[in-house]
């Protein structure tokens, strides 16, 4: 066996803060002291170490000497306390009127996982009636879990949703979490939100382009340039999904319970905001 040394490239005081959450945690519990195999310290770079850059479970209990029961556990624990300090759609939204913005994106992304074998009858379309794997995208062509986000208009991640299987489209998704229903209240006090074709017709305040349906004539110059400046703008909330992907490698394949994604992805989220604190 060859040992060698690595380094984690996040700041120090990431790494304190997610050691602070920990502690928390471990109060409200009413752990004791000493009764841990890891510190809060330690298990903050556990966790960090497989978000940064998805280091298998087995390797990461080998090198903290614990077992892999135990691991999981402190993972999941840890992402648990993570998840539960993201703001909330309401909470962010107050904000941002509170800021002055005159807009946010609203966008839906695909968090892939290894196979899924759960399945589900459909319901609409040309296969009504079949069973298909519930956690199938057939968009992406892939297995994963759906998770709604707003972005700012810069392209900034502000608030991601809790998960729903991959199957469900962006607008069903987005109706049933509840948040046409906050965009279309912020809509009326100011705070509109820009949108791509798959969300047309979620509701007033939720701006998509026009879109052209069989049948209908081409879209006039007017619609037309009205497309353009609206994907101009919204292509930014593209942003936000790259920020969480790129940074924290876990959200490129999640091979936990499909479940936990939307936890998981709240608590990037979480993350990602503490290393740009006091930008938003």
């Amino acid at each position: 066996m060859i040992n060698y040394g690595a380094t984690l490239d996040v700041a120090h005081e990431l790494v304190w803060f997610v050691a602070g959450v920990l502690r928390a945690e471990r109060l409200r519990r009413g752990t004791r002291r000493g009764r841990r195999a890891l510190t809060p310290y330690r298990q903050a770079m556990l966790v960090l170490r497989w978000f940064r850059d998805a280091t298998p479970i087995h390797r990461l209990a080998g090198d903290h000497r614990i077992s892999l029961a135990t691991a999981y556990r402190y993972l999941h624990e840890a992402i648990t306390a993570l998840a539960a300090c993201a703001p909330d759609l309401h909470q962010v939204l107050t904000q941002r009127r509170a800021a002055g913005d005159t807009h946010l994106i609203l966008d839906g992304t695909l968090i892939h996982t290894t196979r899924v074998a759960a399945t589900t009858v459909k319901t609409k379309g040309k296969n009504r009636g079949a069973t298909v794997h519930l956690w199938y995208s057939g968009k992406h062509r892939s297995f994963g879990g759906n998770v709604q986000f707003l972005a700012s208009a810069d392209g900034f991640p502000l608030w991601v949703s809790a998960v729903l299987p991959g199957s469900r489209n962006d607008l069903s998704a987005a109706r049933d979490l509840g948040i046409t229903g906050a965009l279309t209240a912020a809509a009326g006090r100011g705070l509109v939100t820009l949108a791509d074709k798959a969300y047309h017709a979620a509701g007033i305040g939720i701006r998509t382009p026009f879109k052209k349906n069989a049948g209908q004539p081409p879209l006039n110059a007017r619609q037309r340039v009205y497309n353009l400046l609206h994907a101009r703008a919204r292509a930014l909330g593209e942003r936000a999904v790259a920020v969480l992907k790129t940074r924290w490698r876990a959200l490129q394949r999640i091979s936990l319970s499909p479940h936990r994604i939307g936890h998981i992805t709240r608590a990037a989220l979480v993350l990602t905001h503490h290393e740009h604190q006091g930008r938003y």
